[in-house]
């Protein structure tokens, strides 16, 4: 079928006149005229017919027009979609986290950001830093928020976001709650350790080495931030923990801090993307610009 032609059409039955209709589509009325007439032809049926000094739609006329309606209303609403998604309004973002961002950074991010863009499909996988790295490099993230300094030759491009406070917490009534100890006092304590690949436990190794003291006891491994806070809260070991993470644990007294002295123990936040020359879709540059 000639979708030209059966737009002109649909133009002459909407207005109920040729004249209009050419008005409508600048065109001329001769040309109106042909269109159809090369419609019919096509179809094999009659579709507009002369009624005293104008013209009528045939039953088949309507019919076509019904349905041929309903085709440009389904293209008014591709366009419409199309003109959102080049705005962000619609898409999919795809974030890979570790730990920390994903629990305390991301949730106020994500709702700011859903209530500007609601049709957006959200996607958050968490891990600890070289996961994620790996998730976006394999094209599994769009972006990657992760705590490591330590970089290689990998094509990432990084944005600082925020710094964080780390805390060494103790059980609630251990001796060394609320007091000042030094950091080779503090290592003898059983600790509870992330998996290799954690950013908090390289931190924890690097503070070690940099200090000259021996590497902590591992008491326990876990591979999640929570469940190490909830050990320490149920009464065992020693971790270093973000700030964010424990504040509200050591404010209401159920778990101790442990202050070192001439110590105090930051970590940079980075929003990471590739390294490549590939334009981000709509919905994850407006995300990215949100943050940033």
């Amino acid at each position: 079928m000639n979708l030209h032609a059966l737009r002109i059409f649909s133009e002459v039955a909407a207005r109920g006149s040729v004249t209009a209709a050419a008005a409508a589509l600048s065109i001329s009325q001769p040309a109106v005229t042909a269109q159809i007439r090369k419609l019919e032809s096509e179809l094999g049926i009659s579709l507009v017919e002369a009624r005293g000094r104008g013209i009528a739609i045939t039953s088949e006329g309507k019919f076509l027009y019904e349905r041929a309606r309903r085709i440009y209303d389904i293209e008014q609403e591709i366009e419409k979609q199309l003109e959102a998604l080049k705005h962000g309004e619609y898409g999919k973002l795809r974030i890979a986290s570790t730990y920390m961002p994903s629990h305390y950074l991301l949730p106020s991010w994500l709702a700011a950001y859903k209530k500007q863009f609601e049709h957006v499909d959200v996607e958050v996988r968490t891990g600890n830093s070289q996961q994620s790295i790996e998730r976006l490099l394999h094209y599994q993230a769009d972006l990657a928020i992760i705590t490591n300094e330590s970089w290689d030759s990998r094509p990432i491009r990084r944005h600082h976001i925020a710094t964080l406070a780390y805390w060494f917490i103790v059980p609630a009534g251990h001796p060394f709650a609320g007091k000042e100890v030094s950091l080779s006092e503090l290592v003898q304590e059983p600790f509870l350790l992330r998996e290799q690949g954690s950013s908090t436990r390289e931190l924890l190794v690097a503070l070690c080495r940099e200090h000259g003291v021996n590497q902590p006891r591992v008491g326990l491994r876990y591979h999640g931030l929570v469940e190490s806070i909830q050990s320490v809260r149920a009464g065992y070991g020693t971790m270093l923990a973000p700030e964010l993470a424990v504040r509200e644990w050591v404010e209401r007294g159920e778990v101790g801090r442990v202050f070192l002295p001439g110590i105090e123990i930051t970590r940079p936040v980075y929003l990471c993307q590739r390294d490549e020359d590939s334009p981000l879709s709509p919905a994850v540059s407006r995300f990215l610009q949100m943050i940033l």
